[in-house]
């Protein structure tokens, strides 16, 4: 029976990268946005042309609604919320989560202008010791809450967590004024931003969380109910 099991869930993993990988893109999905409409409120996020294979990958997952009913399954509040991870959809209270994916890598796409300022979104991904190329996971990302940093703290960032890599002045400028999470630098690729809907981030950041086995779970869940393109709006 278990081997049964197996075998019908590594064909689901088959068919599933197959669907989203095989999901063809047109022009004008490139310059729309993305709205996630969630129980909290909505979020609209701006891809980046710079890192277009993470973009197409986003747009992909988000055009077969992938996304549609998974949680925020780990908030730290004044550092980030993460979403993604499709066990969540149907997650009892308490299951821990996180390990979940289609299994698949992206290949990392860092760019010396793109940091990791308030409201960035970035790719999830596994750890140095496993994953040396710094390959993101294909479908959980991370949208920045921060705090503000002196430029002492930025210094010992630098040294400590960055070893040595120098942050812009006009990085370091909005880290000290707007915030971050400048020791993520160059470490997992951003490859977008909220354009609107800081607040429902924001929102998202202060929730309860749980202590327990599965350790920042919100104690209620907050679900992303779900996503579709929108057209692009210059200003909000």
């Amino acid at each position: 029976m278990r081997k049964y099991v197996l075998l019908l869930f590594a064909a689901f993993i088959t068919v599933s990268l197959f669907a989203q990988q095989n999901v063809k893109l047109k022009k004008k999905d490139r310059k729309k946005d993305v709205e996630f409409i969630t129980t909290e409120g909505n979020i609209v996020v701006r891809l980046y042309d710079s890192t277009p294979l993470h973009r197409d990958n986003f747009l992909r997952l988000v055009k077969t609604h992938y996304y549609d009913s998974i949680l925020f399954h780990r908030v730290i509040k004044n550092f980030m919320i993460q979403a993604g991870d499709p066990n969540s959809k149907q997650a009892p209270a308490g299951q821990p989560l996180g390990n979940g994916g289609p299994g698949y890598t992206i290949p990392a796409e860092f760019r010396a202008t793109l940091f990791h300022k308030k409201g960035i979104v970035a790719a999830a991904r596994q750890s140095d010791n496993v994953n040396p190329e710094k390959k993101s996971g294909a479908t959980q990302f991370y949208i920045v809450q921060g705090r503000t940093f002196t430029d002492q703290q930025l210094d010992s960032i630098e040294t400590v967590r960055l070893h040595g890599y120098k942050l812009a002045a006009a990085h370091r400028e909005v880290y000290k004024t707007i915030g971050g999470t400048p020791q993520l630098d160059q470490n997992y690729t951003v490859f977008g931003e909220v354009v609107k809907g800081l607040d429902v981030v924001d929102k998202i950041a202060s929730s309860p969380t749980s202590t327990g086995k599965d350790r920042d779970r919100p104690l209620q869940d907050v679900r992303i109910v779900k996503t579709k393109l929108v057209k692009r709006k210059q200003h909000y």
